[in-house]
């Protein structure tokens, strides 16, 4: 295997692991995770993203890589007073929808009616309180965040995928090397994955379940295809969705949140330097796959590591790899005249952090946003026939 195939597999795995992994620690926390349930989370995620990367790029025989989702773990993150085992249920029905939509067309469309800008209002609204806690922390510990927010800062005028996991190196080693936090014993046991038997709660089945469903579809599956498309492969979008859907079905009963199609590491993997020959640019799903395994078989060392920094510092890590997401979300929301201010309403909405009914913000967000929407429409259609 040529090694430019093994070192785009290893940077792409890198930026994913590192820009988001304190947003995920932040997911379990969120739901009161043991331990041993946040080591199964993420092992069992790098494995479900490793065997769907290897099992797509294999049988389509064109490079596809797969992220776990990152709006979705801020989704969780968000959350409040869901236990494990009823997460367990969301990440389920968020898994089955997805491979239902791969199977059932009617249902792709009834997604894909959802207009676009308020689909990333509702994704702005998940994101941005999370990004705004960021000046808070650098208020707490300005000595360690100001110089991890610079590094993050120079290096994104370099290489933007590369900003994040930069700044959680230097962060890394500042604050071990200042004392802020002391070296955690460190062992490398064989990970293992804890099964939860998953508590089917309607009011978190709709309020997080359906909204983490809907987020992983528009902001990590659809620009996951577009990547493709731009680099001049054609997805198989049905057995892609297939493929995520049932493993981050079967990923959910070990505490995992879902896996889709990846965009800014693909783009890594499907680049001319990768591979000259683009019939041949497959392997690199392969490597990436075993990236991903050594990722997930190092995580018991990683996550204490991660574990041990202020909590501070986690806090900006998570704004500031959120910053990438949100612009985007804010960009789609109001590209559309049309929709803006019906997205304005879902953001506000999911943003405020309310709750009805058991019901989470995300959800009420979206509905708020159709129903403007619809409002809009149909006094628009009663002015042309007057």
């Amino acid at each position: 295997m040529r090694f430019s195939l093994l070192s785009a597999a290893l940077v792409a795995a890198l930026v994913g692991y590192g820009s988001t992994i304190a947003l995920v620690l932040s997911a379990a926390a969120a739901l009161g995770a043991s331990p041993d349930q946040t080591a199964s989370w993420v092992f069992t995620i790098c494995i479900a993203k490793a065997a769907g990367s290897a099992l797509l790029s294999y049988r389509q025989r064109i490079p596809m890589v797969l992220a776990w989702s990152t709006p979705g773990a801020a989704l969780i993150a968000a959350t409040s007073g869901i236990t494990m085992a009823e997460a367990v249920g969301a990440f389920v029905l968020s898994g089955l929808l997805v491979a239902l939509t791969g199977l059932l067309r009617p249902l792709g469309r009834a997604v894909a009616m959802i207009p676009d800008g308020i689909a990333s209002g509702m994704l702005a609204g998940v994101l941005l309180p999370f990004c705004l806690k960021g000046g808070a922390s650098l208020q707490s510990l300005p000595m360690l965040v100001l110089p991890m927010v610079a590094v993050f800062l120079l290096v994104r005028l370099k290489n933007p995928a590369l900003a994040v996991l930069a700044a959680l190196v230097f962060g890394l080693g500042l604050a071990f090397v200042t004392g802020a936090t002391t070296l955690p014993a460190l062992s490398l046991p064989l990970p293992t994955m804890e099964f939860v038997a998953p508590a089917f709660r309607i009011d978190v089945l709709v309020g997080l379940g359906l909204p983490l469903y809907l987020v992983t579809m528009a902001s990590q599956n659809l620009p996951g295809f577009a990547t493709l498309r731009a680099a001049g492969y054609e997805p198989p979008v049905n057995a892609a969705l297939t493929t995520t859907g049932v493993l981050s079905a079967i990923a959910g009963l070990f505490c995992a949140h879902p896996i889709s199609m990846a965009a800014i590491t693909a783009a890594i993997c499907l680049g001319d330097d990768v591979h000259p020959d683009r019939n041949e640019r497959w392997k690199v799903g392969l490597a990436y796959a075993a990236a991903w395994v050594a990722l997930g078989l190092l995580s018991p060392v990683i996550l204490p590591l991660l574990s041990a920094l202020p909590p501070a510092l986690m806090v900006a890590l998570v704004a500031l790899a959120l910053l990438g997401p949100l612009m985007g979300a804010l960009t789609a929301a109001y590209h559309a005249v049309q929709t803006r201010f019906a997205a304005t309403i879902t953001l506000v909405t999911t943003a405020s952090g309310m709750a009805a009914f058991g019901i989470g913000a995300a959800f009420w967000g979206l509905v708020a946003g159709l129903v403007v929407h619809a409002m809009e429409q149909a006094a628009k259609r009663a002015k042309r026939q007057v």
